[in-house]
């Protein structure tokens, strides 16, 4: 089975924004994964959150597979909520009467649940911090790479 990645918001945002401090970074992350056959995917989430201050004509959709946020992830988002109020001591009459999930833990959600995703690529340094909460009551099965640090070193490639 190939493996595969999901792309976060700030992935795209760093890759389609070459002023930005991390677009070498995100550029070589994209060609690495395409190079290597590893298949993109982006959230709807993700395409929501973009769109924002973004147009969807500038997400490079060609060579990405879009998922769609479904049920089966939508109840576990709530399991994944559950775990991250608790952690964050957040208490149930401020959940009362509806509870705001943040989209990261949608996001973990279709993450953990596609069975080719292996890591969340993100420049969004609290998505680690949230994921070692979620490992406090559930085990995700997905890492994240931090585009800080360039592909060369998270994969060990020498850049000659």
């Amino acid at each position: 089975m190939k493996h595969s990645v999901l792309l976060d918001t700030s992935f795209f945002i760093r890759l389609l924004n070459d002023e930005d401090p991390l677009h070498k970074n995100a550029i070589g992350y994209y060609k690495y994964f395409l190079e290597n056959e590893i298949i993109l995917k982006v959230s709807t989430i993700s395409i929501a959150e973009y769109c924002v201050l973004g147009t969807l004509d500038d997400l490079p959709l060609n060579n990405i597979q879009i998922l769609p946020f479904n049920l089966k992830q939508a109840e576990r988002t709530g399991e994944f909520a559950k775990v991250l109020f608790s952690e964050n001591k957040i208490s149930f009459e401020k959940l009362s009467p509806r509870a705001i999930i943040p989209n990261d833990s949608k996001l973990f959600a279709q993450a953990d649940l596609d069975k080719e995703i292996t890591h969340f690529v993100t420049s969004d340094v609290r998505s680690k911090t949230t994921l070692k909460m979620l490992k406090n009551g559930i085990n995700p099965k997905f890492d994240i790479i931090s585009i800080e640090i360039p592909y060369t070193e998270t994969f060990g490639i020498l850049d000659l």
